[in-house]
């Protein structure tokens, strides 16, 4: 069975091209949308996911992270007192303007932190370290912004808001999901880019202890802590993921393409195996005149179309890498890790024994006296 499958499928090489090429489109069309789509709500949260808090301080119904209000710093020692409280810090994201030394501008986020804590700072650096924005108007900005900000090396000072900024380090793989990259740099430097109040914070990122249990923290919280919200991480990821997704409808449209991509994929792959079993109608008349049962033509059908699912599939991801790789550059986030690969590898096989059950009802409906005619 397996051995006269893979003879359809090696019979006529052009067709097996046109097969697997239907079948590689398919698959790259797929990781591309789907991964801009995965991509995109991520990036939206990037902030959040990487502060290493458990809980938020916000002030009262903020909807997502780019929209928190300032409110006076005094609630961080507050928020110090509480039992179960480990840590707690001032955290800064505000939109503001970057001058290049070409003259023109650019808006940024800036993101101030306290760079001697492990919570809010950035990730990922490949140049500099996170002690060196302790440094007077020390900042760090991601690689891929380079271009954009007009950075080219450590050292370049800038003007962030009429403020003296100096490029201190790199980071690799933090984008933004607007075009707006973000700004690291000290709290105290952040209440000059934003601007901010000296006795002003936008958040308050809380650690809480080994063992503490993140409810009953957040409960004394709310009780002593007057006008603010408290959020777990996954909750204000989610709350911010779902505000960019749903509420502006960006979101929306990559998903929709995400979901066209499906839907193309799938029509690609059935009308080639389609074709494919169209080809070898005559021989499967024969099988059937021979007294094969309905059972094992069906099977030979899906084998065919597993066999060049599989093949498809790691031609596809060898093209997809290739295409996420090159898009790294240029800032989009697309999105590949493991558990994608295994996802679009079993709706690949999906796809194809879904595009073979259209073969088969022909096939199901085929006369054996056929093979006698002409």
């Amino acid at each position: 069975m397996i051995s006269l499958a893979q003879r359809n499928l090696l019979h006529d090489k052009v067709r097996l091209t046109v097969t697997l090429t239907g079948i590689v489109f398919a698959v790259v069309l797929i990781v591309i949308e789907l991964g801009l789509y995965v991509g995109f709500t991520q990036t939206t949260s990037c902030l959040i996911d990487h502060s290493g808090a458990d809980l938020w301080v916000t002030s009262k119904h903020v909807p997502y992270l780019e929209l928190g209000t300032p409110f006076n710093e005094r609630k961080l020692y507050q928020v110090k007192a509480v039992s179960g409280v480990a840590d707690a810090e001032k955290f800064i994201n505000s939109w503001t303007r970057w001058n290049r030394l070409d003259g023109a501008q650019e808006t940024v986020q800036v993101v101030g932190f306290n760079p001697d804590a492990d919570l809010g700072g950035p990730w990922n650096v490949v140049e500099g370290s996170i002690r060196d924005l302790k440094t007077p108007d020390g900042v760090m900005v991601d690689e891929v912004y380079k271009k954009k900000l007009g950075v080219s090396r450590i050292g370049e000072v800038f003007e962030i808001n009429g403020h003296r900024a100096r490029v201190v380090g790199f980071t690799r793989g933090i984008r933004a999901f607007t075009t707006d990259p973000y700004v690291f740099t000290s709290f105290r430097h952040a209440q000059d880019y934003a601007p901010l109040r000296d006795d002003q914070t936008t958040y308050i990122l809380v650690k809480t202890e080994p063992g503490a249990n993140v409810d009953e923290v957040r409960t004394n919280i709310l009780a002593r802590v007057k006008d603010v919200d408290v959020l777990t991480s996954a909750e204000f990821s989610r709350t911010t993921q779902r505000y960019w997704t749903l509420t502006t409808g960006a979101g929306i449209a990559i998903l929709l393409a995400a979901v066209l991509g499906l839907i193309v994929g799938f029509v690609v792959v059935a009308q080639t195996i389609y074709a494919t079993t169209m080809d070898h109608l005559k021989e499967f008349g024969t099988l059937k005149a021979m007294g094969a049962p309905n059972s094992y033509v069906y099977k030979v059908i899906l084998i065919q179309a597993a066999v060049g699912g599989v093949i498809g599939y790691a031609l596809g991801m060898i093209i997809s890498g290739f295409v996420v790789r090159f898009a790294q550059p240029a800032g989009a986030p697309i999105l590949m890790n493991g558990w994608m690969a295994i996802s679009i590898f079993l709706l690949t096989l999906f796809m194809c024994a879904g595009a073979a059950l259209v073969s088969i009802n022909k096939v199901t409906r085929l006369d054996p006296a056929m093979v006698f005619k002409g």
